[in-house]
């Protein structure tokens, strides 16, 4: 299922979903075909995210297009302990 359609199933809700195939541009990866699980209450949503599967996702559906952030982590450096 596209993203379009899923604005029109969940108008304006939070909605859990995997996520089926994506491209990336740069440092943000677009969502384009989404598989449904279900709607999530407004007051349920930071849970659900947390709680979220590889994945899957739970965003809003008034976007008009499903757009993540990719951030780099920076390596920590690896400290060994000196040998006496």
């Amino acid at each position: 299922m596209k993203w379009l359609e899923m604005r029109q199933l969940f108008p304006n809700r939070f909605v859990l979903f995997s996520v089926l195939e994506y491209h990336q541009e740069g440092t943000r990866r677009f969502i384009d075909e989404v598989e449904p699980i279900r709607a999530v209450a407004d007051e349920d949503a930071r849970t659900e995210f947390n709680q979220a599967g590889p994945g899957k996702l739970v965003y809003h559906t008034s976007s008009k297009v499903c757009v993540l952030r990719i951030r780099r982590r920076k390596y920590s450096r690896v400290r060994r302990k000196k040998t006496k």
